[in-house]
């Protein structure tokens, strides 16, 4: 039985619940339990075992995700690839470790440094050619970074990218391993990698040793579930599983839980014909598609994911900010992300070809009313210069300087325009007049740059001299 099937068994039994949660499956109680599923919702108790120490049940159906993507052992998460990503970086390290980090990483690997007190060191991928969005990161790059920072414990990379860029992990992780440390991938936004020959491989099976997927991002699961998987012996199953404790919550959702199983189940028994429909879905749309302006540039890309949808407006007269904002008043389509320069539209296994049509004839009908004029470009930013360890400068005395006079100061907070949470300057990090003029050109697109604490407007959070 599945996790979904023993928790309505479960239900049906009629159990008195003298124990948490405080609702106690009286969906009577209020109308919103029922439609949230409380009548399902239960704590740890016998016959159901724990998410942090699995047994029965979860720990078989572990086994099955990590069958399923060819690992040799998987992880449910129920905190996404947040709390993947943070547990898989603390246990792959020590305090004072050097990490060394594609610069195009989530936020949530920046958090990791900060918390675990490691030294970091960057990769900076180029911008793919003709757009202001980050290409993959190459093995050559690695090489370099390896070659100057041979005492690196662990590499972090991000693959595919937001945008859907794939690097190429086979030959990453032999240099990585050469110089003997782990590589550590980001997988979040490819959970449906590898799982079937209509979509690139996963790096599960290409030689990283610790991937973090989240489910919700493509596949048919709710939001907030993910798999951590580990994919080598060069770090402890135990202390990966200790760590997830840490940083997970020790009353997590059986819902979600129930979730990842049922997905994991579905494609298991279902994936070929899934799959099947997804990449016809998608063929039908680039056959929709009819574009004078705007471009598809990642179509036909080798190292690309299929199913991300990213939309240039490089050379128009409109920005990414105005072409999502058309798209959501003027056709009701709610796309992921919008950048200076572009829009990204995802797919999922639960888009139907009617969809991604509906998406082709707004573009399309769009496309027919622009021009060739130059858009707002907000260009790539050079690597900052780091003062200070992340660790050390997010506990040291902050006060606030007008943007305009931020040049030359030290950091005190993160910048980020979010999705996609990447990191424009961290804190310990040299504000440059280069990430002032980007503030700017990216406000005058449409794009909103901000960080995790408030912050008055128009200016930034920096430490205090002296």
């Amino acid at each position: 039985m599945t996790l979904l099937e023993l928790l309505q068994d479960y239900s049906r039994s009629k159990a008195l619940p003298m124990h948490m949660p405080g609702h106690k499956r009286n969906t009577a109680l209020a109308p919103y339990l029922e439609v949230l599923g409380a009548e399902l919702d239960i704590t740890e108790i016998p016959d159901f075992s724990n998410l942090h120490d699995p047994v029965g049940t979860l720990a078989e159906r572990m086994k099955d995700a990590a069958a399923l993507w060819g690992s040799r052992r998987a992880w449910w998460l129920i905190g996404g690839s947040t709390a993947g990503l943070l547990a898989a970086i603390d246990a792959a390290t020590t305090p004072g470790d050097k990490v060394l980090i594609a610069r195009n990483c989530h936020k949530a690997v920046y958090n990791a440094c900060m918390l675990c007190r490691l030294e970091t060191a960057y990769i900076q991928p180029t911008c793919f050619p003709g757009q202001s969005f980050a290409d993959c990161i190459t093995p050559a790059q690695v090489e370099a970074a390896m070659t100057a920072h041979p005492d690196t414990r662990l590499v972090v990379v991000t693959s595919p990218t937001y945008e859907g860029i794939i690097s190429n992990i086979p030959a990453i992780s032999e240099i990585v391993h050469r110089y003997g440390a782990v590589l550590l991938v980001d997988e979040a936004h490819g959970a449906h990698l590898g799982l079937s020959d209509h979509f690139p491989a996963s790096a599960v099976t290409q030689g990283a040793d610790i991937v973090v997927q989240s489910l919700h991002k493509t596949l048919p699961s709710l939001t907030q579930t993910a798999m951590l998987h580990l994919c080598s012996d060069r770090i402890s199953a135990d202390e990966l599983g200790f760590r997830l404790s840490v940083y997970q919550t020790s009353s997590p959702s059986y819902l979600l839980m129930a979730s990842i199983d049922s997905c994991v189940q579905l494609l298991t028994g279902q994936r070929d014909e899934l799959f099947a429909q997804w990449k016809q879905s998608l063929n039908q749309f680039h056959n929709a598609l009819s574009l004078h302006h705007l471009s598809i540039p990642l179509k036909n890309i080798p190292n690309s994911d299929p199913s991300k949808l990213l939309v240039s407006s490089v050379g128009t007269n409109i920005t990414g900010p105005a072409l999502a904002e058309r798209l959501r008043t003027q056709y009701s389509i709610e796309t992921e992300m919008s950048t200076a320069n572009t829009v990204l539209a995802m797919t999922g296994m639960g888009d139907t070809a009617n969809d991604l049509l509906r998406l082709a004839k707004a573009l399309n009908e769009i496309d027919s009313t622009l021009s060739g004029s130059l858009s707002i470009t907000a260009g790539a930013l050079p690597l900052p210069q780091a003062a200070m360890p992340i660790y050390q400068a997010a506990k040291s005395p902050i006060e606030f300087a007008a943007v305009s006079e931020a040049a030359g100061r030290i950091s005190g907070d993160f910048l980020w325009a979010y999705p996609p949470g990447i990191p424009l300057v961290v804190p310990g990090e040299i504000i440059s007049r280069e990430l002032i003029a980007y503030i700017r050109d990216s406000a005058s697109a449409g794009v909103d740059i901000s960080g995790p604490k408030a912050t008055p407007v128009g200016q930034l959070r920096v430490l205090k001299k002296g």
